[in-house]
C-alpha cells in the first residue's frame, strides 16, 4: 500500500467510505478475513465497520503500523463490479 506510515494514512484517507476485505494475522497460524467499510481515520489508527451478518461485533480498529508490517492486509473493491480496485 505505502512505504511509510504517512503514505498509508493518506491512501486510507482517500478511500474513506469504500468497501474492503481485511485479512489479519490472528496468531498461531490463523488468518482472519472480514469485510466491511472504512469508516474513520485518526492520527494513529483507522476504524472499519464490519458487515453484521458475518461478525459478532460492529467495529474494529488497527494501527497504520499493522499495515506497514503486513500484519493486516486491506483490499478495496470497485463500487459497481465488486472487483479489487487497490491492494
Amino acid at each position: 500500500m505505502g512505504k511509510t506510515l504517512n503514505d498509508i494514512k493518506k491512501a486510507l484517507d482517500s478511500n474513506l467510505g469504500k468497501r474492503l476485505l481485511l485479512k489479519a494475522n490472528g496468531g498461531r497460524r490463523k488468518t482472519i478475513e472480514r469485510s466491511g467499510v472504512l469508516a474513520e481515520t485518526y492520527p494513529s489508527v483507522f476504524v472499519i465497520e464490519l458487515d453484521q451478518e458475518e461478525n459478532a461485533f460492529e467495529r474494529v480498529s488497527y494501527s497504520y503500523a499493522d499495515v506497514l508490517t503486513e500484519t493486516v492486509q486491506i483490499t478495496f473493491y470497485e463500487d459497481t463490479t465488486g472487483q479489487v480496485a487497490l491492494n
